[in-house]
């Protein structure tokens, strides 16, 4: 029986380490800031060749936007993974990462940059520049929202309980990509107050927008390393993470018809 037992664990290791593998990593550059994201080229594309850039969130490339970035080479999309940080400048722990992440946030040009590079890098790969989606989570998911903001050249962007808000003084311009926000309807982390804004700004810009609201889900419902405990305003949530997994494939196939 131990030997059954080893041997399977054997086995599961070395398909991580294979499906792992796929991911490739690319350094490229911000001026002197050097900077290496994952890209990731499926089996078989789709017949347009969309790629997908991934936002992750706070704590930078973390084994979830891995996972994600490998669910969606397997449907058939050229992904990249981005890197806003930096090496040598990613953070060490989650108060960092509220003060890296902070910054760009409040220096939006600056993560736009970031995510135009990213998408430079992902166009690279294969990916046909015509027919992009930008996801992200969390922090990458008001990034996907910035990326909108700045009429990047994508179809659409979604965001996984991600932060909604913007600067009250800046100048609100039409939005050209399509957007999809997927929020848990218990996230306390985002008041009601910045989702109306929010709301009120997709009205303004006569953008293409969807909100779906998730019963019973909080902050980073779609990581499963986050916990079960809702009381602490993060958790993950099963359900949560499959439906909105389904509802972005849905808006894809939108997107890329």
């Amino acid at each position: 029986m131990k030997s059954n037992y080893f041997f399977t664990l054997l086995i599961s290791s070395l398909t991580i380490i294979t499906a792992q593998s796929q991911l490739k990593p690319v350094v490229y550059n911000d001026g002197t800031q050097k900077l290496e994201g994952l890209a990731i080229q499926p089996k078989k594309a789709t017949p347009k060749k969309a790629g997908v850039l991934v936002l992750p969130a706070w704590m930078g490339i973390d084994a979830h936007s891995k996972e994600s970035a490998q669910e969606l080479s397997k449907l058939g999309y050229y992904v990249f993974v981005a890197d806003i940080y930096g090496l040598e400048n990613r953070p060490k722990n989650t108060q960092e990462a509220g003060q890296k992440a902070g910054y760009f946030k409040n220096n939006y040009k600056e993560y736009q940059k970031r995510i135009q590079l990213a998408l430079d890098q992902l166009i690279k790969t294969g990916a046909n520049p015509n027919e992009i989606a930008v996801i992200g989570y969390c922090f990458g998911g008001s990034g996907t929202l910035e990326a909108a903001r700045a009429n990047f050249k994508v179809k659409g962007v979604v965001s996984f309980h991600g932060g909604l808000g913007r600067d009250a003084a800046r100048t609100i311009e039409p939005i050209q990509p399509k957007i999809l926000v997927l929020h848990g309807a218990d996230d306390f982390y985002i008041p009601d107050t910045e989702i109306k804004a929010f709301q009120d700004e997709m009205r303004t810009a006569k953008a293409d927008w969807q909100m779906v609201y998730y019963a019973d889900a909080v902050h980073a419902f779609t990581h499963k390393d986050a916990g079960n405990d809702k009381s602490k305003g993060v958790a993950y949530n099963e359900k949560a993470d499959k439906r909105s997994w389904r509802a972005m494939k849905d808006f894809f196939e939108e997107l890329f018809r």
